[in-house]
């Protein structure tokens, strides 16, 4: 087609994401930074310049009235200059000369999406997308024309919109990432940002301004604390430090359920520099873990419940010892004790950005239980996913708050064989 001006014009923020030749991109955006706006844009752009024949773009919303609510008058604002364009507003399409056509979808009915190919595709608020849209039908109809994909939104928890972004991290080839603060964009005004900070509390302002996941998980116990961690940029690149012994910190769930944290103390500061769940091997498993990754250990620890005897007449603490584990035993703290204690044990402590990431999901994720009668939250936690991890996170707080270990030599301490009792040594 001749070129068209559809009369959009960019803000400056979105110019790389407009730009961008990543397959997959990935936008993070705080409220009312105009990201639907550039999305309908950017399809718009893609359909006119597309040249294959009779290409398709989507945007998808949670909600097909949703999409109409928020896109449709975009949309039909954009084409309305290009010459022969045609907006039918039963199927929320716009067509346009040569087979050209961009069209709304929600992915509340997204089965009526089966059938049909793109070229691109904008999944808008990704958290609150039906996960079925992209998994069982949008992905499988880019496949043959080798179609884009783009995942919007505002954090609402650690959920597959954060997953995007870690995977976005992992492969910057492959994907276009931008994370959108009103702190840095300039968008908002300052006395708007101001009056905003007044009238919410400062988790909800830290996920819908600040783009913080930690903060958007509500009753989180640690989010603020983990959101901190990143701002302070003490989740990072974490190394290995071979002269100086790795701590385990243990939670030893039911089913063989195993979460484990591997610290190192460098001076006043603790290195987390990994992290590793097992559902369903049991100490075994976990035994060759330990021995697979070729660490040199110092102390092992684990809860007091360790001690319980399993149906075989052992405990968890004698199986352990006989496969080279001799484990310390935390002391029996009460949970909420516990829970603050992690809560300011995180302060001291640096995350490694990579090894740790589903261990700080878990940390982020962990939180009150909702009393959905009362409609209050209750002094206790809910027990789900990130509980494993939590605990464990518990174990090293705990066991730090009251004896601080000191760090040790990695001297002849190495693994030979997971069945060597002397191996694992007890400081």
């Amino acid at each position: 087609m001749p070129i068209v001006s559809t009369g959009y014009v960019a803000r400056p923020q979105f110019l790389a994401f407009h730009k961008r030749k990543q397959r997959w991109a990935v936008e993070v955006c705080h409220v009312r930074a105009g990201k639907t706006v550039a999305a309908v844009a950017d399809l718009i752009d893609a359909a006119l310049t597309c040249p294959l024949p009779d290409p398709r773009f989507a945007y998808v919303a949670p909600y097909l009235a949703q999409a109409k609510d928020v896109a449709w008058t975009y949309l039909k604002r954009y084409t309305a200059a290009i010459p022969g364009a045609v907006a039918n507003e039963s199927e929320l399409r716009v067509d346009m000369p040569g087979g050209r056509r961009v069209r709304l979808y929600g992915s509340d009915n997204y089965k009526r999406i089966a059938g049909v190919y793109f070229d691109g595709v904008v999944m808008d608020e990704e958290d609150d997308q039906d996960p079925r849209a992209w998994s069982e039908v949008i992905r499988s109809r880019l496949s043959d024309r080798h179609g884009w994909a783009v995942f919007m939104g505002t954090p609402q928890g650690t959920g597959r919109l954060k997953a995007r972004v870690d995977e976005a991290r992992a492969r910057p080839d492959e994907w276009f990432l931008s994370i959108m603060r009103a702190s840095e964009t300039g968008i908002l005004a300052a006395d708007e940002l101001r009056s905003a900070r007044e009238d919410l509390d400062d988790d909800q302002y830290a996920a819908l301004y600040e783009c913080s996941f930690e903060a958007s998980v509500v009753g989180s116990y640690w989010g603020k604390a983990m959101a901190q961690a990143e701002a302070d940029k003490r989740i990072t690149k974490v190394r290995h430090d071979p002269d100086i012994a790795v701590d385990t910190w243990w939670d030893l769930g039911m089913d063989d359920a195993m979460a484990i944290w591997f610290t190192q103390n460098v001076g006043r500061e603790v290195h987390v520099i990994d992290y590793d769940e097992d559902s369903g091997g049991g100490l075994p498993a976990s035994a060759k873990m330990l021995q697979d990754k070729g660490y040199v250990y110092g102390t092992h620890t684990a809860p007091l419940d360790i001690k319980v005897r399993e149906l075989s007449g052992k405990s968890r603490l004698e199986i352990a010892a006989g496969l080279g584990i001799r484990f310390q035993i935390m002391p029996d703290v009460p949970l909420i004790d516990g829970i603050d204690a992690a809560r300011s044990f995180i302060g001291k402590c640096w995350f490694d950005r990579e090894k740790t990431q589903r261990g700080r999901d878990c940390l982020v994720a962990y939180r009150r239980l909702w009393d959905g009668k009362r409609r209050v939250f209750a002094n206790a936690p809910l027990h789900d996913w990130a509980s494993h991890g939590a605990d464990a996170f518990r174990t090293l707080a705990i066991s730090h708050k009251l004896a601080r270990p000191k760090a040790q030599p990695a001297q002849a301490r190495r693994l030979v064989s997971a069945q060597a009792s002397t191996a694992w040594m007890a400081s």
